[in-house]
């Protein structure tokens, strides 16, 4: 089931930027369609306690309880990202996010099954929260944050579910 497709009209201004100026730090982002890619890319700061960039999209609630995960067709840099997925919009809370790396200039199928998605508040690991409810997910997001300053790009080709 395809949940994104780069190509489709309107999908430049789909996503967001959520950088870590929020908090303080320099790190910049911007989120362009070139061919049939969105690419998100930027740079990295680590200054002022900076170290993160990402790019989010709110999505009508979405029932992926059928689902077993979500796929990527990414192009990256290879640095790691994190895919987050949220099943409510709210502006702050817990994101459930896995990691998938990347290789520099090659096209990759990516499977990220839901069992592999761990909640995560402000970076951190939370435990003892409520499972992720498939049934309703309502934003997906993409983030660099892997402690390495200087300049990232990631071509995102395709976003779906999978069984």
């Amino acid at each position: 089931m395809d949940l994104f497709d780069p190509a489709s009209p309107g999908a430049e201004g789909a996503f967001y930027v959520v950088n870590d100026v929020v908090m303080g730090g320099r790190s910049n982002s911007r989120v362009a369609v070139e061919g049939k890619a969105l690419v998100f890319s930027g740079t990295l700061s680590l200054d002022r306690g900076g170290g993160f960039a990402s790019m989010r999209t709110n999505l009508l609630p979405t029932d992926l309880h059928a689902f077993s995960g979500i796929e990527l067709v990414v192009r990256g840099d290879g640095r790691p990202y994190k895919l987050h997925v949220r099943d409510d919009v709210r502006a702050d809370g817990v994101r459930h996010q896995a990691v998938f790396e990347t290789q520099a200039g090659e096209v990759r199928t990516l499977r990220l099954p839901f069992s592999s998605f761990e909640p995560r508040l402000r970076g951190r690991r939370v435990p003892h929260t409520d499972p992720l409810d498939r049934s309703r997910i309502q934003q997906l997001g993409l983030l660099v944050s892997d402690a390495q300053a200087g300049d990232f790009r990631l071509e995102l080709l395709a976003i779906r579910a999978y069984r």
